[in-house]
């Protein structure tokens, strides 16, 4: 019996809740029913708009109970959350008070993972880290399952991998809250004020990120960055080994960025990779290839890292290039969520931009970004709920000067992109990087970002 059947298994005569059905939880859906197991499917979305393949798992003997009320009134004895619903919802309080057990997608995956996990969170940097060090890894030869927030649940992929296999996992702060689990290898990009509308304060998203190493043990690793305050301050609470990457100073133990050079330093310091062989723009980029060079350790030759620092051409959505039409530069950074992000995207570029910024209000500050936008951008193009309180950071920054940068609003976001193409001239970059999440118009980022592509492509 294979772990996968041992968990599942043990599921059999309990009644089970799935709390959403989106892309994540389908296949643990799908597991339940394949195992014979009694399982109920909550979901908010109501009947007329549910997808084909929510209407086969209930063909399949799933129960559904839809609509604004599909958490009144549920019981059962184990309980899988979606990432997005908050463990402190007042009906999901009451189910664990009858004696429910609450669990999720991914705490089955941690229980059931053959082999050692990489996982990354952050604040910014995670899909990109993520991803570099799944490259890395097949680079070297490896056989890499890369999942979890990036969008591929692997729960129904357990009982393919073998103990040698690598894991890359991206987690978000909403699946680590109250998570049971850690990592062999924990990655922790940066952080900053993020997804505060939902939750409770700062202090409650810094405490679920820290989930991701807390459970460690002696023979784990714990990778940081330096630079940033709040990972920094991790440290002394690590349980494992503390690894850490800079671009300011030289760390112990760890990988660090000197004269254009990084270098990794243990026992000996040893160069690693030039800056200028990075294909990927942007000093964060820097960062994210020395987080992944320091979480792949002695697993891949410094030969591999570099063949693919130089031809790995970045994630879709992430500062990618869309076309050049007429001289000028379009490029897609729907990714950017919150105003960290687009200042980082900001930073890449030498010359001054013309961006297309606002989306939905997860309650963040923006007046970090003000000033970024005065130093980096000629021309801000505002759009979505958000715009009001960007032109407020903008016009508050100590830097600005009036007309400098000049300010545009449109509502409509697709004449935002018409509005900012009219007014490039040739040698003009024009990015989308909103500095919030795309709720207030789109169903994710994703779809932001090809609807950018899509209508610079129509130009």
């Amino acid at each position: 019996m294979t772990r996968l059947d041992s968990y599942f298994e043990k599921l059999k005569g309990k009644r089970v809740l799935v709390l959403g059905v989106g892309v994540s939880n389908r296949p643990l859906v799908r597991l339940l029913l394949r195992y014979g197991i009694d399982v109920t499917c909550c979901d908010k979305t109501p009947r007329e708009k549910l997808d084909q393949e929510v209407l086969e798992l209930e063909a399949q003997g799933a129960r559904l109970h839809l609509g604004e009320g599909y958490l009144d009134g549920v019981s059962g004895d184990v309980v899988f959350r979606t990432p997005g619903l908050h463990p402190d919802t007042p009906q999901i309080k009451a189910l664990r008070e009858s004696g429910a057990k609450i669990t999720s997608e991914m705490e089955a995956f941690f229980a059931v993972c053959p082999a050692q996990i990489i996982a990354v969170t952050g604040s910014d940097g995670k899909t990109t880290t993520s991803t570099l060090i799944s490259e890395l890894l097949k680079k070297q030869g490896y056989r890499v399952w890369l999942g979890g927030n990036i969008g591929t649940p692997l729960l129904d992929k357990a009982d393919e991998m073998e103990p040698t296999d690598q894991v890359v996992l991206e987690l978000s702060s909403f699946q680590l809250m109250y998570f049971p689990y850690s990592p062999h290898t924990a990655v922790i990009t940066n952080l900053s004020p993020n997804h505060l509308d939902i939750h409770r304060d700062m202090e409650e998203y810094v405490q679920a990120k820290e989930n991701l190493y807390l459970h460690q043990g002696p023979d784990d690793v714990l990778i940081l960055n330096r630079d940033n305050a709040i990972t920094h301050s991790f440290a002394p609470k690590a349980r494992g080994q503390v690894e850490e990457f800079s671009r300011l100073t030289e760390p112990e133990r760890g990988v660090f960025l000197r004269d254009g050079v990084i270098w990794r330093k243990e026992e000996t310091t040893e160069k690693v990779l030039d800056q200028s062989d990075i294909l990927l723009p942007g000093i964060h980029n820097v960062e994210n290839y020395m987080a992944a060079i320091l979480a792949v350790g002695d697993r891949v030759s410094t030969e591999n890292i570099r063949a693919v620092a130089r031809s790995f051409g970045g994630v879709e959505h992430r500062i990618e290039l869309v076309r050049e039409k007429d001289g000028v530069r379009y490029y897609n950074d729907s990714i950017a969520s919150s105003p960290t992000r687009t200042i980082a995207g900001l930073r890449s570029f030498k010359q001054k931009l013309i961006l297309i910024a606002g989306g939905y209000d997860k309650h963040v500050p923006f007046e970090p970004l003000g000033p970024e936008i005065v130093e980096h951008v000629k021309l801000l193009v505002l759009t979505g709920a958000t715009a009001p309180k960007i032109e407020a950071a903008v016009l508050a920054a100590p830097n600005y000067v009036p007309g400098r940068p000049e300010i545009l609003h449109e509502e409509d976001f697709y004449e935002a992109i018409r509005l900012a193409s009219r007014r490039a001239a040739p040698g003009d970059v024009v990015i989308l990087s909103p500095a919030g999440p795309a709720f207030d118009k789109f169903k994710n980022f994703m779809v932001r970002g090809k609807e950018f592509k899509r209508t610079v492509m129509e130009l």
